[in-house]
């Protein structure tokens, strides 16, 4: 299982654009490519998903153990001939001051050689002491290559190769001119998701080209680590005798945040995953139970309006006693209207709050949760706190202050 990490000196260094260039270029050879994504992320794991042609998982030392990173990078990648991870931020950023969830202790825990994407605008001879810094920092990080980023042109390029193959004996992978081409149009939580971009497998394409002509992935290839990699199998499901739950999932431009790990742990255990649209579909399917995961609702709330006839059917559903989780978007739109640049439309009407959104983040980091009440679900033990990520810049105003609330925050940490 060929294993390699993607990082950058300091995050918006283009490690993404990058990242999903390999991908597709790789798997254009007819290699099976794994992406991974570190850290709480729905919007770049869909792009690498699409440019690798599987899904892309992530890994979250704050809401995983390393044990269960090693499980999910052992069983995803099993089959595949490249496990390519994609970190976040720069290679020694992280929560604490030792480092202990940074992209260098991803790269230690799964045995994985460090490629560096550097933003190089404005540099020439600094290139080196960067590249010496991150090496000697922690010796037990193997920055096997970089890659040079936002270059302004062929000379630029050249200056840089002399200078780190003077001082360094890191190899230059390649230099990624900067291109207007390259860029993927961004919003308030990075990246336009795939599942709006209507040229989405365009973009991708283009990208790879660059990448292909511009990085020497045959090297690439060679500097990934092969150390054996000990991960506990992931535990086979057993799914209950009798009829399949079937549980409906809202998926369109609107709504696609899901992490894949939580939709296969359904089908481990019996789920049947039913797929619907908020904006065409005039009534849910026929289903047991319902999940309307993250998106950008504010920029289709016009369509989401105007499809009056799914949202009295969601609100009646609910309330004769159809299980509902919904979250961010999904919450958002379980409310009762949703006010975006001074426009406000009827939303489901479910949650007795209305949402607004803001100009800055309401919500931005990780935080611990405890359960307020009993278990939420019949013979479950209460859990004592649980681990989540929010970033959002909507609120719930209005609320109706009898409202029983299922959990009550420990901590938040950013």
């Amino acid at each position: 299982m060929s294993r390699l990490l993607i990082s950058a000196a300091h995050k918006s260094s283009g490690k993404t654009t990058v990242s999903l260039g390999l991908c597709a270029a790789i798997a254009a050879r007819g290699l099976r490519v794994q992406p991974f994504k570190k850290g709480p992320d729905y919007i770049d794991p869909m792009w690498l998903g699409q440019a690798a042609g599987r899904p892309c998982h992530n890994l979250d030392f704050y809401c995983m153990s390393p044990e269960e990173i090693l499980t999910s990078v052992g069983h995803y990648a099993r089959d595949a001939d490249l496990a390519l991870i994609e970190g976040n931020k720069g290679l020694y950023d992280g929560l604490d001051l030792h480092g202990s969830n940074s992209n260098a202790a991803l790269a230690k825990l799964t045995h994985a050689p460090v490629i560096l994407v550097l933003d190089a605008r404005g540099m020439t001879r600094g290139i080196a002491p960067l590249i010496l810094g991150n090496q000697a920092f922690d010796t037990d990080v193997q920055i096997a290559g970089v890659i040079l980023n936002q270059l302004g042109g062929s000379r630029h390029e050249a200056k840089l190769r002399a200078v780190i193959e003077h001082y360094t004996e890191v190899p230059v992978l390649g230099g990624v001119h900067r291109d207007p081409d390259l860029a993927i149009d961004e919003r308030h939580l990075g990246l336009i998701p795939s599942n709006e971009a209507s040229a989405a497998g365009d973009r991708i394409g283009a990208i790879s080209a660059r990448i292909s002509e511009q990085v020497d992935i045959d090297r690439l290839l060679s500097l990934a680590g092969t150390d054996p990699l000990d991960f506990s199998p992931l535990p086979a499901g057993t799914p209950p005798a009798g009829r399949r739950v079937r549980i409906g999932i809202a998926r369109d431009a609107a709504f696609g945040f899901y992490y894949p790990d939580d939709l296969a742990a359904m089908e481990r255990a019996g789920a049947e995953l039913v797929p619907f649209s908020t904006l065409r579909d005039t009534a849910l399917p026929d289903i047991d139970g319902l999940f309307i995961g993250g998106g950008f609702p504010e920029t289709r709330m016009a369509e989401l309006e105007a499809n009056r006839a799914l949202r009295e059917n969601i609100r009646t559903a609910i309330e004769n006693g159809l299980p509902a989780y919904a979250e961010c978007g999904g919450l958002m739109y379980l409310s009762r209207s949703l006010t975006w640049q001074d426009r406000r439309c009827n939303m489901a009407g479910v949650i007795p709050a209305d949402t607004l959104m803001h100009e800055k983040p309401q919500g931005r980091g990780y935080v611990r949760l405890r359960e307020r009440t009993p278990a939420l679900w019949p013979g479950k033990p209460a859990a004592d706190v649980i681990a989540a990520h929010e970033f959002h810049y909507s609120a719930l105003v209005n609320l109706d202050r009898d409202m029983d609330y299922a959990y009550e925050v420990v901590r938040r940490q950013s």
